[in-house]
């Protein structure tokens, strides 16, 4: 039974506990990229590795002991059936190694996803990519920062799209560009770059002023996106529906529909 849930720590508190908890997964990750991946495949058909398991275990751990009786959503706890209940408090979203497929590939677009869901919204963001040890977080009314391997964070925001049209994101297991250029013409919008980026580091690639506009009409689940909305929005840009509403979280069965993350400046 869920022990009765303990006030949140603040959100500059559970930033800096979350950055231990995705640097401490990617050591793990890591380690296990150096050498046999463990590769299976799930019930869905989907590829896991022994680093999936790996980095849960160590995120989970650690949200649990920083916020009690919180729940903790996370992929492979998921996929193995154990779904906590939710009620109308906060809660963890987790994908402790977002881009597998990437991992199996060893191409390095692979990323730690830790986010806090507030009132349906990611109020804070960790998303670390093992590979490169680049990390992004965000959180609300704290802004978005970035830091390099053992350097300092710094500061970033989404930027004014150049005269020239916008750079827009894809995902490299899901490029249809075809569907994506109807979309364009559809919607006014001039597309003068293209960038191709696995897991969620197209939503940092905005957050960062890198690119603008990433539109998803595949299939996702909460926990693919929250840790990459939270990032971005703190750093000045949304996550709307199709329809222009905010992609919200704690949706039945956690999955998302299309949706369009962008700078505002890109709408």
């Amino acid at each position: 039974m869920d022990s009765v849930p303990s006030p949140l720590p603040d959100l500059r508190t559970l930033r800096d506990a979350c950055t231990t908890f995705a640097c401490d997964a990617a050591r793990e990750i890591m380690r296990i990229y150096a050498g046999d991946l463990g590769e299976r495949t799930k019930a869905d058909k989907s590829p896991v590795t022994d680093a999936d398991h790996a980095a849960e275990i160590i995120i989970v751990a650690g949200l649990r002991a920083l916020t009690p009786g919180r729940p903790v959503v996370a992929e492979e706890e998921m996929a193995a059936g154990r779904l906590p209940g939710l009620d109308d408090g906060p809660f963890w979203l987790v994908d402790p190694l977002d881009g597998t497929k990437e991992f199996i590939k060893r191409n390095g677009e692979f990323t730690v996803n830790i986010a806090l869901i507030e009132n349906g919204r990611p109020t804070l963001g960790i998303v670390l990519a093992p590979a490169t040890d680049t990390l992004w977080r965000g959180a609300a009314g704290l802004g978005a920062d970035k830091r390099e391997g053992s350097g300092a964070f710094t500061a970033i925001t989404t930027r004014t799209p150049p005269p020239q049209g916008l750079t827009a994101c894809a995902s490299r297991s899901h490029a249809i560009y075809s569907d994506l250029d109807i979309w364009f013409r559809n919607n006014n919008l001039t597309v003068a770059d293209r960038v191709q980026a696995g897991s969620s580091l197209k939503f940092c690639l905005i957050a960062e002023g890198k690119a603008d506009i990433y539109p998803r009409f595949g299939p996702t689940n909460e926990w693919d996106t929250a840790a990459g909305q939270g990032v971005l929005e703190a750093a000045g840009g949304e996550v709307v529906t199709t329809d222009g509403h905010p992609l919200l979280y704690g949706k039945p069965r956690f999955s998302n529909p299309h949706f369009i993350a962008r700078s505002m400046a890109a709408r």
